[in-house]
């Protein structure tokens, strides 16, 4: 009754029965009513922030961690939650400013790409976005949450990217994206500062390279919520329930199931050979000390990557992938090495970027840093993705030889075993104290052959058993 009157242009076009039920008082109260209403929604208004694509073709993740509660304020790009998918952690960040009224998921809770992840109470007098946007405006789709409007045409990226672009004040039509479509990734970010500045930027402030330390100076502490995250080995008593349990296969475990079924499409063929390292421990002894006045701890490893790379030089078929239909070769220009690491979630295999332009120092600081975010369990997805060839470290956990499996779309990967003093013969014929590690190479038998991979090894095993050698090929 009261649109009809305010809709109306005199009283007198309404039926009798209508205007025998209302007074004039009635009208007036029940028009302040109405405004009183509308003045309470432009206050605060409720919106469903939703989970948005994260990307690789991911639909759902695991809730892994929530840093906010109900009743909390937030910002823009405030940290909400770490999800895991099958493919990398993510962390999600807030898109508005105000307080948060719901969760909707529970820790290890699947999340759905497109469902409300929380409820949020946007307050309109921080001018954070009218109330009328809110209430008559849909929520922001993929599309605009990953696009970015800039002159005229649509730049994609992911609002990740968009922080540290603005962090760095830079804009992104500036920056060339590598991704599909154009899309502008972390790594695009990082090149254009790396120009500008002439250093590379940490990725993130979790993968921050350590500075040397003087004598004088002393490693802090780590910290009470940060070391708890670091897998310990603890003793726990076995206790048999007497029932079977059944548990889904999720995250990192979900993972493998995809590419092992995948390289099992492979046709795999081995090469096993031992190597000499007593030149390359003495090495390492003598640059311990001096990597640790710079903060790394320096393992084998940075070795054995680096002389893949100087490998892969010579030998790049090794570095390539094989299309689906078995017609065409890629020859991969980066050499993204990984290097397969066991936590607590799982095997992952993250990979350094870029080893052909890297020192070993340089490899080391890498390698460091992703076993810091391996062990937190906070790998990005471009530390899992875009490896162009593997190696396995199982030595150290036990064992000499192994027969690894590729990872597809690599067509090679190497297992490496445990060092062991063993008793060796020079060329005089004396017996002498050697360090001896094997060596087991699996390959693609499609596109590489046997002699290809002995050439390969023969080379990567002259580079380790006289690491000088390496000085002569170094980039």
């Amino acid at each position: 009754c009261i649109h009809r009157v305010r809709s109306c242009s005199s009283i007198r076009f309404i039926k009798s029965k209508y205007v025998c039920v209302f007074d004039k008082s009635a009208l007036k109260f029940s028009h302040q009513q109405r405004l009183f209403r509308t003045s309470a929604v432009s206050c605060g208004q409720i919106v469903q922030f939703k989970l948005s694509d994260i990307g690789e073709g991911i639909t759902e993740v695991t809730v892994k961690e929530w840093y906010i509660k109900e009743g909390d304020s937030v910002s823009q790009f405030d940290s909400i939650c770490e999800v895991q998918s099958d493919k990398a952690s993510v962390t999600i960040t807030s898109r508005y400013d105000g307080v948060i009224r719901k969760l909707h998921y529970s820790i290890d809770d699947i999340a759905f790409v497109g469902k409300p992840l929380v409820d949020i109470e946007i307050d309109a007098s921080k001018g954070v976005a009218p109330a009328e946007d809110v209430v008559e405006t849909p929520p922001m789709s993929h599309e605009e949450h990953t696009h970015q409007e800039i002159k005229g045409h649509k730049t994609l990226a992911t609002p990740a990217v968009r922080r540290l672009a603005m962090e760095n004040n830079i804009k992104l039509s500036e920056v060339v994206g590598t991704g599909k479509d154009n899309r502008i990734l972390k790594e695009d970010i990082l090149n254009y500062l790396a120009k500008q500045t002439g250093a590379i930027l940490p990725p993130s402030p979790k993968a921050e390279i350590v500075p040397p330390l003087r004598k004088t100076e002393t490693v802090p502490a780590a910290p009470k919520d940060k070391a708890r995250k670091i897998p310990v080995p603890v003793s726990r008593p076995i206790a048999f329930s007497g029932k079977d349990k059944t548990e889904p296969v999720t995250g990192f475990q979900k993972a493998m199931v995809k590419t092992m079924s995948a390289a099992l499409k492979i046709p795999h063929f081995g090469y096993c050979d031992e190597i000499d390292l007593t030149q390359l421990v003495q090495l390492r002894e003598e640059l311990k000390p001096l990597a640790e006045l710079r903060g790394v701890k320096l393992s084998f490893m940075p070795f054995f990557i680096k002389a893949a790379s100087l490998g892969l030089l010579q030998y790049p078929i090794l570095n390539a992938s094989l299309d689906e239909n078995c017609q065409n070769v890629t020859y991969k220009a980066s050499h993204n090495i990984g290097v397969a690491m066991d936590t607590e979630q799982g095997l992952i295999v993250p990979n350094v970027k870029n080893v052909q332009v890297c020192s070993v120092f340089d490899i080391a600081v890498e390698l460091s840093r992703l076993q810091s975010l391996g062990s937190a369990g906070q790998l990005g997805t471009s530390d899992l993705t875009g490896g162009t060839f593997t190696l396995s470290n199982i030595g150290t956990i036990g064992g000499t030889y192994a027969k690894p499996v590729i990872l597809p779309p690599e067509v090679a990967i190497g297992a490496l075993g445990k060092i062991q003093v063993l008793p060796r013969f020079n060329g005089k014929g004396e017996v002498f104290k050697a360090q001896i590690m094997n060596v087991s190479w699996s390959a693609d038998h499609r596109i590489i052959d046997g002699a290809t991979m002995a050439r390969f090894s023969n080379l990567w095993k002259s580079y380790l058993e006289n690491p000088a050698s390496m000085l002569l090929d170094l980039k």
